[in-house]
């Protein structure tokens, strides 16, 4: 886990939109502790420095509301905006580190443009990005890593295949939940040969019509006709 960051917030009443789009416009982000033994808590909190520390903390972070004691949450949920990217609203739950928790966390994939399967010409395709899993707060990963650079042409990785970190034990199914793939390439139709084809027909037609007697003319005229019906 990344070191221990405090983030300071400031304790709000549950407002209306109106009121959340002035917080949102005077750079601060609305959001919600919950869980544990208290109550919901609703916080504003400044959006560059909510940035700044979920950029460089882990899932687990300590904040503390009105300078009161600071205690341990789980970064719950973040909601952006879907063009900006802006933090627009932030969840934290409560946590007790000396109890188990789930959660998910990113199945990050390395390792795959030297996968036999892929050098082959084969398309790996990443079935499942987030499972579950159960472990206590201060062992919780950012990301767990898996290397597929040993993957074939076909071959499927399951969530079995891999190891979870120290700590750390998979909620999800682990022959059933399936993480990725590599499948050989779509073929797709050659236009160019298609159209070859067309030609090759066309000539024949014209031929057979200068055959009968016609004029060059009235041959390729024929042919046209001949394509156009079929």
């Amino acid at each position: 886990m990344a070191e221990d960051t405090t983030l300071s917030l400031t304790a709000r009443d549950p407002e209306g939109s109106r009121a959340t789009r002035r917080l949102r416009r005077a750079g601060n982000v609305p959001g919600v502790i919950y869980g544990g033994d208290g109550e919901p808590s609703h916080f504003a909190v400044d959006a560059r420095i909510l940035r700044n520390t979920l950029a460089h903390s882990g899932a687990i972070l300590d904040v503390a509301l009105d300078g009161g004691k600071k205690a341990p949450v789980l970064v719950k949920d973040v909601q952006r905006h879907p063009v900006r990217g802006d933090i627009m609203h932030v969840d934290f739950l409560r946590v007790n580190m000396n109890e188990t928790i789930q959660t998910t966390v990113v199945i990050d994939l390395v390792g795959a443009e030297t996968a036999p399967g892929v050098v082959e010409g084969g398309v790996l395709s990443q079935e499942t990005r987030e499972v579950t899993i159960e472990a206590l707060p201060g062992d919780l990963p950012e990301t767990i890593q898996h290397d597929v650079s040993g993957l074939e042409m076909n071959a499927t990785l399951t969530l079995g295949a891999i190891t979870a970190p120290e700590g750390v034990t998979f909620v999800d199914d682990l022959e059933e939940t399936v993480i990725a793939s590599i499948t050989p390439p779509t073929a797709e139709p050659v236009e160019d040969e298609i159209e070859t084809e067309t030609a090759l027909v066309g000539d024949d037609a014209v031929a057979e019509g200068q055959a009968e007697g016609d004029t060059a003319e009235e041959a390729a005229q024929s042919a046209e006709d001949s394509s156009d019906a079929s």
